[in-house]
Formats: structure tokens, C-alpha cells, sequence
């Protein structure tokens, strides 16, 4: 549990125990005030009357005062209160002029039950009550009087600092548990919205993973399938070939089924490396479609991080796809390209095409991409593909025009070469074009 948690599941304690050190306060003043009382020359019945006024005074601030000082909220309750503890100071003060010392304890009272003027002028009111007492009792002699008026100008002056700082006290724990509350509202606001952005990462990263891995497989599989149930009279041996297709796609697919789920190595991966698995992308296509499909590694070979031999394994997947799905191609064409400081992917085809300005607009526009979009990729293609290279600093380029084939280029920056937009990260339009050059030489 974190600390601000912790801070605001005490905070209603800690005023509890502060309001604890008040409440020894109040009961020594009782105390004191009433021994001096109980020993002072006034006649016995006006002592006993002082010390009731005086003892009725606990339990109407235990039952009423002290509830109503706890609250940060102020009502009738709280004049009430404070009216009633006046009076029985003064009734204690009229009898017993000793019972004045009870001030000690009711400006406190005062000022943590009524707001700050109000509080000031019951204090003030309260310092000139036994100067008002003795006056109208007369037969006081001046130097007693003066006595009595200064001890109640010292008193008004020390009433109003007191209720000051009392007030300040009071204020500074308020915005305090307040501030305690607010931040511990904040961060159960920040761990939801943290938990809602995991699962929706969580859900995108399984999106494509299905899209790239299961779904693709799968229509490979229904249209081997297809293809078999065709041959499968007229040429068995065709369709056997198809079938063993079959078995190896769907075990495959199993693979990297469990993989993904597991959130580990692509099992093209995990034994071999990045131009093995391309190449056996393309052999794989080749058998699929009866497509020309070559495979070609530029550059010298050498480790990567694993994140970008996903990446680009995805990248020529989703590529293949779309050659099998929409090119209407004889031969395609990938190209590992290892140049300084980034590595590249480059597949060529000779297909129909498509208008590349078109797809991006709609799939910047969140529709589908690609040509025939329509048949339920829900837009992961080029998007996702383009989702998995931003993730790792790395950029696509879609080349393509109807009747001229397409071009699809991605590159990764290494060595932290990430992130600089005039940097090796930006695809070169050039290569793009050179290529599609080369493809229109080749028709």
C-alpha cells in the first residue's frame, strides 16, 4: 500500500488524537478552576452554585461542543453551543469571581466552534465579563478594579492571538487531509486509467499477433483446402501435396499460437536466423500459390535484436499475404537489406496494384488498407505493420500504382539511430522507385 493510501486512512485518526491533547487541556483548566473555587471566601451556596455552572460545562461540550468541533462544517448547532457555554461562565462568574480562571478553557472552546469573528468578539466578551461582574457587585476598590480591567485587557489581547493561531492550526489540518484526499483520488485515477492503457495495449499486441500468425494461416489453410477438395479425383497426388501443406501450416500455427500466448520467440525464430525464417517465408508462399518467389540477402549478415527480427518476420508476412490475396502476381520479390547503422526489407511484386495514396488515406482515417480491405482484416494490415515498426523506431513505404505492381519498404534503425526524422529511419523514395523500375523492366 502506498504512502499517500496510508496517509489518508490516518488522517481522521491523527485529528481524533490531536483533538485528544485539547480535551487534557480543558479537563486541567476544569481542574484547577474548580479547586480554586471550592477554596475561595464567597459563602458556600454561591461556590456550590459556581462549581455546578462550572461542572455542567463538561458534559455539554463531551455530548454537544466537541462532535460539532470535529465537523469542518458550521451551523446553528455551533451558536447554540457556544451560547450556552457562555451563559454558564457567566452565571459561574457572577456567583464566584475566582471562576473567571474557566477563560483559559472557554476562548479555546470559542474559537474552534464558531468562525474567526464571531469567535473574536465572544472572546472579548468573555475577558470583560468579571470586570462587568465586579463592577456591578461595587464596594471593589480602585486598585482592585484597575487590576481586574488589565488582567482583561491582557486577557482580550492573548484571546485574540490564541484564537488566531488556533484558527491557523485548524485551517493548515483541513487543507491538509484535504490535500491527502485529493491525492489519494488522484492516483486511484491514475493506477485505472494505467490499468485501461495495459489492456488496451495487451488487446492490440494480441491483435496483431492473430492477424499476422492465426489469421493468415488459417486462410491459407481454407484455401488449401479448397485446392485439394478440387484435385483431390482428377490429381491425388496434387492434392496429397496440398494436404502435407495442410498439416505443416497447421502445425506452424500451433506454434505460434502457444508462442504469442506465452509471449516469447516466434518459433520461426527460436532455431534459426532472421534470412532462414524469410527465406522459409518465401519457399513457403512459392508452394502455396505457385508464385516465383525469391529471396535475396544484401549487405553482411549479422545479429539483431530480437524485436527487430520480429518486426521485420511480421512485416514480410503480412507482405506475402497480400501478394496471395490481392496481387494477382507471378513473381514477388524479398530483399534483406543489411546498410550502415539501419537494416531493411524489401518485397517486390509484379501484380495488379493499387492506388498506395487511397489505402493511406483510409487507413489513416481508421478503415481498411490495402486492396480488398473488405474481406475482414478490419485494417490490421498495412496499420499494424506500421503500428510494430513505430513501436521500435522503424518506417514503411508503400509504392504502388493499378497495373504497375507494388513496393513495400520497411527499415530499423540500429544503434540507437531511432527517433532522428532525417535519419536512415525514413525510407528513401528512390530505392522504392528504382525497384518499381526494375519490375516494369522485368514484364
Amino acid at each position: 500500500m502506498d504512502t499517500v493510501t496510508r496517509e489518508a486512512r490516518r488522517a481522521p485518526d491523527a485529528r481524533v488524537r490531536w483533538f485528544g491533547l485539547w480535551d487534557s487541556y480543558f479537563v486541567i483548566c476544569y481542574l484547577v478552576t474548580t479547586g480554586l473555587v471550592f477554596t475561595s471566601a464567597v459563602p458556600q451556596t454561591g461556590r456550590l452554585i459556581a462549581i455546578g455552572a462550572l461542572t455542567l460545562a463538561v458534559p455539554w461540550y463531551a455530548g454537544i461542543g466537541r462532535p460539532l468541533m470535529l465537523r469542518h462544517e458550521r451551523d446553528r448547532r455551533n451558536a447554540v453551543f457556544a451560547g450556552g457555554l457562555f451563559g454558564l461562565f457567566g452565571l459561574a462568574t457572577a456567583v464566584d469571581l475566582t471562576s473567571a480562571f474557566a477563560l483559559f478553557a472557554l476562548v479555546p472552546m470559542l474559537m474552534m466552534s464558531l468562525d474567526t469573528r464571531p469567535a473574536v468578539v465572544a472572546g472579548v466578551l468573555g475577558n470583560l465579563v468579571p470586570v462587568t461582574m465586579l463592577w456591578l457587585q461595587g464596594g471593589a476598590t480602585a486598585p482592585l478594579m484597575l487590576f481586574v480591567l488589565l488582567a482583561s485587557l491582557l486577557g482580550i489581547a492573548l484571546s485574540v492571538l490564541l484564537g488566531l493561531w488556533i484558527k491557523r492550526v485548524v485551517r493548515q489540518n483541513r487543507e491538509h487531509a484535504e490535500l491527502i484526499e485529493e491525492l489519494r483520488k488522484n492516483r486511484e485515477q491514475v493506477a485505472r486509467l494505467s490499468h485501461q492503457a495495459g489492456i488496451s495495449a495487451e488487446r492490440e499486441r494480441l491483435a496483431r499477433e492473430i492477424h499476422d500468425t492465426l489469421a493468415q494461416s488459417l486462410t491459407s489453410i481454407i484455401s488449401l483446402v479448397q485446392a485439394a477438395d478440387a484435385e483431390v479425383e482428377g490429381a491425388p497426388a496434387v492434392a496429397r501435396k496440398h494436404l502435407a501443406l495442410v498439416g505443416r501450416m497447421a502445425k506452424e500455427s500451433l506454434a505460434e499460437a502457444r508462442s504469442f500466448v506465452a509471449d516469447r520467440t516466434p518459433a520461426s525464430l527460436r532455431e534459426s536466423s532472421l534470412a532462414q525464417a524469410l527465406r522459409r517465408q518465401a519457399d513457403g508462399l512459392a508452394a502455396q500459390t505457385g508464385l516465383l518467389a525469391r529471396f535475396a540477402v544484401e549487405g553482411d549478415e549479422r545479429p539483431l535484436p530480437m524485436a527487430v527480427n520480429v518486426v521485420l518476420l511480421r512485416a514480410a508476412q503480412e507482405a506475402g499475404t497480400n501478394v496471395r490475396k490481392h496481387a494477382d502476381a507471378r513473381t514477388v520479390d524479398l530483399v534483406l537489406r543489411y546498410d550502415e547503422g539501419h537494416v531493411g526489407l524489401l518485397v517486390t511484386d509484379d501484380g495488379k496494384g493499387f492506388d498506395a495514396t487511397e489505402a493511406e488515406r483510409g487507413a489513416a482515417e481508421g478503415g481498411q488498407d490495402g486492396p480488398g480491405g473488405g474481406d475482414g482484416d478490419s485494417g490490421f494490415g498495412l496499420r499494424g505493420m506500421a503500428a510494430r515498426l513505430a513501436e521500435i523506431g522503424g518506417a514503411m513505404s508503400v509504392l504502388s500504382e493499378p497495373g504497375a505492381g507494388t513496393v513495400v519498404e520497411v527499415k530499423v534503425p540500429l544503434d540507437g539511430a531511432a527517433g532522428r526524422p532525417d535519419g536512415p529511419s525514413a525510407p528513401r523514395a528512390d530505392v522504392a522507385e528504382r525497384r518499381m523500375e526494375a519490375a516494369h523492366e522485368g514484364r
